[in-house]
């Protein structure tokens, strides 16, 4: 059954336009706008299920541009993996925005925060179904700018500001170096498409890797790409903006950092798996994921902070779903592939309960330290209760969730050493080693509703039900899939879950016909296998390591003060490095307009003259330069004047020889044959004579004096900037491509008819040049209407804070 293309504009454009009305529900509804953004989630939660539970499955698409090689559509794809992303982005965002019904009570800043959530639920919905590179990046970086809002949040506070930054420097750097891997596969592809069609790349992803191959690009392709979810999902080394991230309310937190924002990086190692898959696809991601589980996990350990162990743990399990995905070869594929599609629904259910458990004991205990906390389960049972089952789920405790998903990395691991061999055997030692940690830090945050309670913690009150309900509805969701697993061991399945993830398999899979998902099913094991084995070895290591936690978590301490083992000190430095460059600040950031009209020029020649030099340009042969006398006079007279310039005694002088230069200009395209050149020239020239005559009177009259040096410095400057034009000139006149641009228009123009009706079908206009300007150029037309726009709102700026009296 084909998606309908009303229901998936709905649920992704309704977030966008709730989001556009908050400030005016805010007024009409005040702190009740929680509710109202929580039914807006529950619609699009809604037509995700009708997708879901009807079997639309399929490509919608909304062309605006149809022109052969130049096709701009927005596309999006409803599939298992795009339906599971957008389960979680709206499912979770129900419970995320009614629980922040009660946990914003007294926070500042509420129709911000709603209204920016909802865009980040929107834009998360559209990575999640964008069926094109160029719509999978726009909504990939409004998660970046809308994650920056919210966890910026706190806007007086420099730690917020500090994390806020960190962020998006990562976050959107890592998306533009995505954005070039996507111009690797489109280049060699021939389309921005990625599934739905006959031509997507998807769909020719053998031929794509060849060509790739060919080119010498499909290692930077891969790597770029990899970088982009690293950044996202928050693998080692660019872990490090995460932890940070916690300054944000825990509701966000909640959001985006367990169960949305960080799964966008795995789900683009997942949906670009049957694309991309190789020898060095699993090479790369099996080795980034497994160092980014047990880095993370044994970090996790030396966590002060509850929300800082939980960010942690985050980027360890990630890593776990990446290294899944990352495995193709070695007859372990459908385990990879099971276990990073079965993994984000686990994670995303027991670590986005546990983040709301935080929430509720920061918010009624008044601390988050682990060492203050303890015997919570008296005051908070249900949040207590909640924890048991979502804390086990993360320890890969048998029967809770994650330890069926956790049972696959350990069956993928073993069986593609088994099938290579040599150093592959490292990979489930490293899986078990890192799991081992996972357990300890799962048991410890469990440990804080057990145990004596300290004096100093005193009453706590309970939360309203709006914060309580949430938490336990995610609980709900974890434990019937580890109930699933009991059930299955008896033969009896939960026949729609298994069936769902079986789908999500699917899409991920090399194999697209999705074979590798057909028999999935998860239950107890019931007799003594491999992975059984590293299973019960990882808990009896974690139970006998347990008691020595402490001494662990402060051997971990010592180890993260050490100023080059840690990432964070390598960011700062850098960062406070560029921040206090005095020469930056003294050569560059000088305050005059000239310095970068300076840089800038000279940066633009040396780039260009870089791209000739590369591409082995060659000049033109010079068959004569003999010119007309009218011709060789007038440029001779603009030689003199551009030289009086730099004579002139004064700005008038200098102006009016300028002018001289102008219009001698001018007459040179009159001689050209080019009148429509020429009066533009002269109308330009004028103009700027007029306006330097009417500012004359504010200058001083005279120049001052120059240094020799900086004559020197300009002059050189002029030099390289004046060979860069003139070479240019050369280049592009002598130019002759076999296909213009102007004969395709010409050959498809309205006028003369046998030309044919291309221009006016697509365009609506019969002259071309109209045509061209109005509708193929609309973009660049819409670009200077903006920034002339811009230009007009900052005079209106600055004459309404001069009649205010201000300075600024």
């Amino acid at each position: 059954m084909q998606p309908n293309q009303w229901v998936m504009a709905v649920i992704v454009g309704l977030p966008f336009l709730a989001a556009a009305l908050t400030p005016l529900v805010y007024r009409l509804l005040g702190e009740r706008t929680a509710y109202a953004s929580a039914a807006v989630a529950a619609v699009s939660f809604g037509l995700v299920g009708w997708f879901a539970t009807t079997g639309a499955r399929g490509l919608v698409s909304w062309t605006w541009i149809d022109a052969p090689g130049f096709e701009v559509a927005l596309s999006f794809y409803v599939d298992g993996l795009s339906l599971l992303i957008g389960f979680l982005a709206s499912g979770i965002g129900v419970l995320i925005l009614t629980y922040s019904g009660g946990y914003m009570h007294e926070e500042p800043g509420k129709m911000k925060f709603y209204a920016t959530l909802l865009a980040f639920m929107g834009s998360m919905l559209g990575v999640a179904f964008a069926a094109d590179l160029v719509v999978l990046f726009v909504f990939w970086e409004l998660t970046s700018i809308s994650s920056f809002i919210l966890i910026g949040h706190y806007t007086g506070e420099s730690s917020s500001r500090y994390a806020a930054r960190k962020s998006m420097l990562i976050t959107v750097a890592g998306g533009l170096f995505m954005l070039l891997g996507f111009l690797f596969l489109a280049g060699e592809g021939g389309t921005f498409q990625l599934l739905g069609t006959d031509r997507a790349l998807l769909a020719q992803a053998e031929s794509l890797r060849e060509g790739l191959r060919a080119d010498g690009l499909f290692v930077p392709a891969l790597v770029l790409i990899g970088i982009g979810a690293a950044a996202k999902s928050a693998q080692v080394p660019l872990h490090i903006w995460l932890p940070n991230a916690m300054e944000a309310p825990t509701p966000v937190s909640a959001f985006l950092h367990s169960a949305t924002m960080v799964k966008a990086g795995v789900y683009l190692v997942g949906r670009f798996r049957p694309l991309l898959a190789s020898e060095e696809w699993q090479l790369l991601f099996v080795a980034m994921g497994l160092v980014t589980m047990t880095v993370a996990a044994i970090l996790a350990v030396g966590a002060s902070d509850i929300k800082e162990l939980l960010a942690y743990s985050t980027a360890s399990h990630l890593g776990l779903i990446i290294a899944g995905f990352g495995v193709v070869g070695g007859g372990a594929s459908a385990y990879g592939a099971e276990t990073g599609s079965f993994h984000v629904l686990n994670h995303a259910a027991f670590k986005a309960a546990l983040f709301l458990v935080a929430g509720i004991i920061a918010h009624e205990a008044g601390s988050r330290l682990i060492d203050d906390l303890g015997g919570l389960w008296r005051d908070l049972p249900i949040a207590a209760g909640v924890t048991v089952i979502a804390a086990l789920g993360m320890a890969g405790v048998p029967p809770f969730n994650g330890f069926y998903s956790k049972e696959f990395l350990f069956e993928a691991t073993y069986e593609l050493a088994h099938a290579s061999g040599g150093l592959w055997w490292i990979l489930p030692a490293v899986a078990v080693f890192g799991s081992v940690f996972t357990f300890l830090y799962s048991i410890r945050f469990l440990m804080l509703f057990f145990g004596e309670k300290p004096d100093a913690l005193g009453h706590i009150h309970t939360p309203p039900w709006s914060m309580r309900l949430p938490a336990v509805a995610l609980a709900v969701v974890a434990g019937l899939i580890g109930l699933g697993g009991i059930t299955a061991t008896a033969g009896v399945h939960i026949g729609p879950l298994e069936e769902f993830v079986r789908q999500v398999v699917g899409a991920t899979a090399i194999d697209q016909s999705g074979e590798h998902g057909a028999h999935f099913s998860y239950y107890l094991p019931t007799e003594p296998t491999v992975p059984v084995l590293m299973s019960a070895t990882t808990i009896g290591l974690g139970v006998v390591a347990y008691p020595f936690y402490d001494q662990l978590r402060d051997v971990v301490r010592r180890l993260r003060s050490v100023s080059l083992l840690s990432a964070n000190w390598y960011y700062d430095s850098v960062v406070e490095g560029l921040d206090r460059s005095r020469a930056v600040e003294s050569t560059i950031q000088t305050g005059l307009l000239r310095t970068y009209a300076l840089v800038l020029l000279l940066a633009v020649s040396v780039m260009t003259l870089l791209a000739y030099a590369t591409a082995a340009v060659g000049l033109p042969a010079f068959g004569s330069v003999a010119s007309p006398i009218p011709m060789v006079i007038v440029l001779g007279v603009a030689v003199v004047a551009a030289f009086a310039v730099t004579r002139a005694p004064s700005h008038i002088a200098g102006v009016l020889t300028l002018s001289i230069l102008g219009f001698m200009v001018a007459i040179f395209y009159i001689l050209g044959d080019a009148p429509d050149l020429a009066l533009t020239q002269l109308l330009i020239e004028t103009l700027v004579l007029v306006l330097f005559l009417l500012v004359l009177d504010k200058l001083p009259p005279f120049y001052g004096e120059a240094r020799r040096w900086v004559l020197a410095r300009d002059a050189a400057a002029s030099a390289v900037v004046g060979i860069t034009v003139f070479l240019t000139v050369l280049v592009t006149t002598a130019a002759s491509p076999a296909s213009r641009i102007s004969n395709f228009f010409l050959e498809r123009g309205g006028v003369p008819a046998e030309h044919g009706t291309w221009i006016l079908e697509y365009g609506g206009g019969a002259n071309i040049v109209n045509v061209i300007l109005v509708d193929f150029r609309a973009f660049d037309t819409l670009g200077e209407i903006s920034v002339i726009a811009m230009a007009a709102l900052s005079v209106i700026t600055l004459v309404a804070m001069r009649e205010r009296g201000d300075r600024q």
